[in-house]
């Protein structure tokens, strides 16, 4: 399956859940991106690849580095485990209780 493809089948999964696409950053019942596709390098109207601001998010750079911890940022070239070490964004959050 292509990068357009994959993300389209991502979109519908999260229609299917109840999202519907508003303000930015908004709050959503669920919400599925696309990280990387094979090394993919892309930027269109619909995905940019690798993921813009992935490797800033700790939520996403510290499970990848956990299952994947040597995968390359296809733009960067640093490890997940690289990443996940200097990524900032929701450093401090918490899980709900």
């Amino acid at each position: 399956m292509d990068a357009g493809a994959t993300i389209g089948r991502l979109l519908e999964i999260e229609a299917l859940f109840g999202r519907s696409r508003g303000a930015r950053n908004a709050d959503r019942t669920l919400d599925l991106d696309l990280i990387d596709h094979g090394g993919l390098v892309m930027q269109s109207p619909r995905l940019t690849l690798p993921h813009p601001r992935a490797h800033e998010r700790v939520f996403v750079m510290g499970p990848l580095s956990e299952i994947a911890p040597n995968w390359r940022h296809p733009s960067l070239g640093l490890t997940a485990s690289e990443l996940a070490a200097s990524a900032n964004v929701a450093r401090d959050a918490r899980p709900a209780r």
